[in-house]
């Protein structure tokens, strides 16, 4: 059973941001399909539930948040941030630079401060749910507290279905 306490927790936490914890056992491997697994564990759509992605745009290590059932489109991250590439970084790299495993990356309580683009979709809805800093852990919160809480930019960042 998961820690109920983690970085993410306790950034929240200092500063009195409102937050549900969801607990949750998933079975399946961390990678394609983790994510919806994770969100039919805590009984939500998977358009509600945001991965935590770690990608560099032009060198510089960014965090990107999109739903669990859509692809991040690196091209539309490198636009929301004003540059010209974007790539996915490397999970080992990504563990070391957040702190966080694989599957647990959460966008509160990171190692480093780093940029964090949204994707709009989170504004279609009353409450998102993302990682809470290890496997097993979800927090609910609401959009505008995680764009007013991890300093997010909020873009277009998926890509179109036609495009998949």
């Amino acid at each position: 059973m998961p820690a109920r306490t983690t970085r993410a927790t306790v950034a929240l936490d200092r500063l009195g941001v409102a937050y549900v914890l969801h607990e949750y056992s998933v079975a399946e491997k961390v990678g394609d399909g983790y994510g919806e697994a994770v969100a039919a564990a805590i009984d939500l759509p998977a358009s509600r539930v945001f991965k935590t992605l770690v990608a560099e745009v032009d060198g510089t290590p960014v965090v990107a948040l999109v739903p669990v059932d859509a692809r991040l489109s690196t091209r539309h991250l490198a636009t929301a941030a004003g540059s010209k590439r974007a790539e996915m970084m490397a999970p080992g790299d990504a563990v070391r630079l957040t702190g966080y495993v694989t599957g647990g990356i959460s966008p509160f309580g990171l190692k480093r401060q780093l940029g964090l683009y949204l994707d709009s979709s989170a504004l279609a809805h009353d409450t998102v749910v993302v990682s809470g800093g290890q496997r097993g852990i979800q927090l609910e919160i609401t959009p505008y507290d995680l764009i007013r809480v991890a300093n997010a930019t909020v873009a277009t960042l998926v890509e179109e279905p036609s495009r998949r």
